[in-house]
């Protein structure tokens, strides 16, 4: 296995899907070995393609606010891994963005994982996410988040933090009354050590 930042250098200069990308490639990731927290979440949006800043729009700062760490711990690659299942932004459905791209986990997500030694904890976030990294769950985003302690404390399933999800998180208060408590427990936890 060669070095992270060789491995880091190749992956941004990606272009696998070239072809598909409406705003062409943009690789959005950030990680290194001491990695303590990985975020998997599913492919950067307009905003984030736009910035090359990985969660640099609401769903960011959603996220940030449930994990309960400032933007500073969140962008140190050193104490959190950002490490969507598509790396570049895939465009716009009907409903939003499209899925990420599945030529992204097959060329580079297991190589990257091989080198992230340190992560305690994983949060997976929405379904491509949830059915790479809980195989088998074959479940709803929300079964899936509401069974969290099936995988806790290593892996955490969370629903997309976009504003898109307002009225699932109104529907669901028991994600932010039990399950965010907890989570950022754990986080400071893990990020202590």
């Amino acid at each position: 296995m060669g070095s992270l930042s060789s491995l880091l250098s190749e992956v941004r200069a990606c272009t696998i899907c070239a072809d598909y990308l409406p705003l062409g490639p943009r690789p959005v990731l950030q990680l290194a070995t001491g990695s303590r927290v990985l975020v998997v979440g599913q492919a950067p949006g307009r905003k984030v393609h736009a910035s090359g800043i990985p969660f640099s729009d609401p769903s960011g700062d959603r996220l940030r606010d449930w994990m309960g760490i400032t933007p500073e711990v969140f962008y140190d690659p050193r104490q959190v891994a950002l490490l969507p299942m598509g790396f570049c932004y895939p465009g716009t459905g009907t409903a939003g963005d499209l899925p990420p791209r599945p030529e992204c986990a097959v060329a580079w997500r297991e190589k990257l994982l091989g080198h992230m030694k340190r992560v305690e904890l994983t949060l997976v976030i929405g379904q491509y996410a949830q059915a790479y990294h809980l195989p088998g769950s074959g479940a709803s985003v929300t079964a899936v988040v509401q069974g969290w302690q099936a995988h806790w404390p290593h892996v955490v399933p969370l629903p997309h933090p976009s504003p898109r999800n307002n009225i699932w998180l109104r529907k669901n208060p028991w994600f932010e009354e039990d399950l965010v408590p907890r989570l950022r427990e754990q986080i400071a936890v893990v990020l202590a050590k």
